[in-house]
């Protein structure tokens, strides 16, 4: 069987367990999460093992720390991965919910329902985590799932789907979450183009890799580029906050994409703040690249001082500049974040508004660190992943953005005049 071949099966497998699947109760769906986190606490163990495997063969192949930290499944976080599918079996199921009726004058009465997407695949690259995280959203959500895993966490992911496939087996739903165990990457490309088997594809990834999904897709694909997000420190900041929020925005896990990248400080309290700024990145290690001022958006991507204000670091590197005021602030953001995270701390309540109000990104913050854009402290047990997309979902998601509606309408003989 060729690659082609192959995901064609996995498709019609899992179109068959999508429409079991829908039929099933709230009750039963929660039953097999349940099942399944009791699985993978037996096989802790050897899920730890197969991670160690990964882990040391990425060391071997001189893959980044940032990736690393990414594969890696320590023992709290693989807690907080079991936790999570119980979590999510303990959140309201949001399929059949009503979201608006309509009685009209023609004798029909309508329902907008929400039903699941059918089968959802989504393609992921070093963390582990993410396979049962997902499954765990589709299974909730009365949606079959293909995985399909990097190659550097190829044997985490092997474990966690045997222990997973032993508990749907269980449940009678062997079929509704399938993973595809090939690193071919020509797996990806037949992945999103099957049409009519698969509905929605979701990358949990790199930017290349969102990129070459949705060149060759023709289903659609949720995107999250990359992660440039940004801390402002206003003019009237507490400036103990502004750096106790950049430390765990940018220190807590760097590898993260919801990690800041840019530091915009107010030109007023510039010479105050920059000095502690400097003084904590040396002690945090943190790099920081300076520019004197931010004058323009308009000149490129590039400052004078060569700075980037487009990458991505996704390590203890941070870019650092000036801004005349908040509106230059939000200028810069929209000019150079990637629409995922962006805070502002200050005691002005007239500058925050503002500031929520027209920085164009998934998730704004006032005084609040950009780390908490993540489906578990949104409180939706786990995310499928962080869209920047503005159809059909917005930032983290969750159940109900794994859902999309029908409308049922009833009458009692009613014909449109």
């Amino acid at each position: 069987m060729n690659v082609a071949e192959y995901i064609h099966s996995l498709g019609v497998g899992a179109r068959a367990a999508a429409a079991e699947l829908a039929k099933r109760s709230t009750a039963e769906k929660n039953a097999a999460l349940l099942k399944i986190a009791d699985a993978l606490e037996v096989d802790e163990a050897a899920v730890a093992a197969a991670n160690a495997r990964d882990v040391e063969n990425a060391r071997a192949a001189g893959i980044s720390p940032a990736m690393i930290d990414r594969l890696t499944l320590t023992p709290t976080r693989f807690k907080a991965m079991v936790d999570g599918v119980r979590y999510v079996a303990s959140l309201p199921d949001p399929v059949g919910e009503t979201i608006w009726t309509r009685e009209r004058p023609s004798g029909i009465s309508i329902r907008k329902v929400r039903v699941p997407f059918g089968v959802v695949a989504v393609v992921f690259e070093s963390r582990p985590n993410v396979f049962v995280d997902t499954a765990a959203l589709c299974l909730k959500t009365g949606n079959a799932i293909i995985l399909r895993g990097g190659k550097e966490a190829i044997e985490s992911n092997k474990a966690l789907a045997a222990s997973v496939a032993v508990a749907l087996a269980g449940a009678g739903m062997g079929a509704a979450v399938q993973f595809v165990d090939i690193p071919d990457h020509s797996a990806v490309a037949e992945m999103v183009r099957a049409v009519g088997l698969v509905d929605i594809a979701i990358p949990r990834g790199g930017e290349r890799l969102i990129r070459a999904m949705c060149e060759a897709a023709l289903i659609p694909v949720l995107k999250h580029y990359k992660g440039v997000c940004h801390v402002y420190v206003d003019e009237k900041a507490d400036l103990a906050m502004a750096l106790s929020i950049l430390d765990n925005a940018k220190v807590q896990r760097p590898s993260a994409c919801n990690a800041a990248e840019t530091l915009l400080v107010h030109e007023k309290i510039a010479p105050a703040f920059l000095p502690k700024v400097r003084a904590w990145a040396a002690e945090k290690g943190v790099a920081l690249h300076e520019e004197p001022a931010v004058e323009s958006v308009e000149s490129g991507a590039r400052g004078e001082a060569g700075v980037d204000w487009d990458r991505e670091f996704l390590a203890l590197e941070l870019n650092v500049g000036v801004v005349k005021d908040c509106r230059a602030a939000i200028a810069h953001v929209n000019a150079h974040g990637s629409h995922h995270s962006d805070c502002i701390v200050t005691s002005d309540a007239a500058c925050a508004a503002e500031f929520l109000r027209d920085v164009d990104s998934a998730t704004v913050y006032h005084n609040a660190s950009t780390r908490f854009t993540d489906g578990g402290e949104f409180g939706m047990g786990a995310e499928i992943g962080i869209s920047t997309d503005k159809l059909h979902a917005r930032g983290p998601m969750g159940l109900e953005e794994l859902t999309t509606y029908k409308y049922q309408i009833t009458g009692d003989g009613a014909v449109r005049k």
